[in-house]
């Protein structure tokens, strides 16, 4: 061979190798297609696509963190709210992600919606609000089994913001005020049923014992006495006074 050749041939060769020539990072695979059809997975680390014959796309295996839009929710009860959610999945397939699907992401994204919007529409704003760790497995089981088919798993779902409308949020404010009061109602009543039930009780054990009525009127006059800013009449009761007119010995 010449060395006009040589000059050629080398300069191409080259040229093709770099072309031919991948690097695949630990996180990354090639998903690599033959004159139009799948042939393999490849990576990481050095990979060869010979052009022109084969082409590579790259597919990364991390987690995703997906932020899902607010999401309009109408509850059982019939609360209007506003809920959106993160969602963590990664590819563990990466053929069927570029082979099923044309945008794993979009898809996933608009199916995590769809799926917020019916799993919560199912319950009340309580149960939202309660419950919230019992909806996000609801909802990542919905969505795990339903992108498992594009070589998707979804590993996670959490709820980060339920928000009312501010007339709902008045409603709850009043019917909590409400609740407030009427447990303090039925808390004042009960210690006012309590104190009347002691009272009786004592008026009972006072009527059996005459003596010690006594003792307690002199004990209330004793504490009105020590008010000297006023005067304070006090009504004696007759039946002492007519057991004080008798003498020892009388009948």
């Amino acid at each position: 061979m010449s060395y006009i050749g040589l000059a050629i041939v080398v300069p191409l060769a080259v040229i093709l190798f770099a072309s031919s020539v991948r690097i695949l990072r630990e996180y990354q695979r090639a998903v690599v297609f033959q004159l139009g059809r799948f042939w393999k997975v490849k990576g990481p680390g050095l990979v060869l696509i010979f052009p022109a014959v084969q082409q590579m796309v790259r597919v990364d295996l991390r987690t995703v963190t997906l932020d899902v839009e607010p999401q309009d929710v109408i509850s059982r009860d019939n609360v209007s709210v506003k809920v959106n959610a993160v969602v963590f999945f990664r590819v563990v397939d990466p053929a069927k992600v570029i082979i099923q699907v044309e945008n794993y992401l979009m898809a996933t994204s608009q199916l995590a919606q769809t799926t917020l919007r019916v799993v919560l529409g199912k319950h009340t704003l309580d149960e939202m609000l309660a419950e919230r760790e019992r909806l996000n497995l609801a909802v990542q089981q919905i969505l795990d089994a339903q992108t498992d088919a594009w070589g998707v798993k979804v590993t996670n779902v959490e709820i980060k913001r339920i928000d009312l409308h501010e007339s709902m949020v008045r409603a709850i404010a009043r019917q909590a005020e409400a609740e407030r009061e009427r447990r303090a109602k039925v808390i004042h009543a009960e210690g006012e049923q309590q104190a009347a039930a002691v009272l009786l009780e004592a008026a009972r054990m006072l009527a059996q014992q005459p003596e010690a009525m006594q003792l307690r009127y002199l004990q209330t006059m004793t504490q009105v006495a020590g008010d000297r800013g006023s005067t304070v009449l006090l009504p004696l009761p007759m039946d002492w006074l007519a057991g004080r007119g008798k003498r020892p010995g009388d009948d």
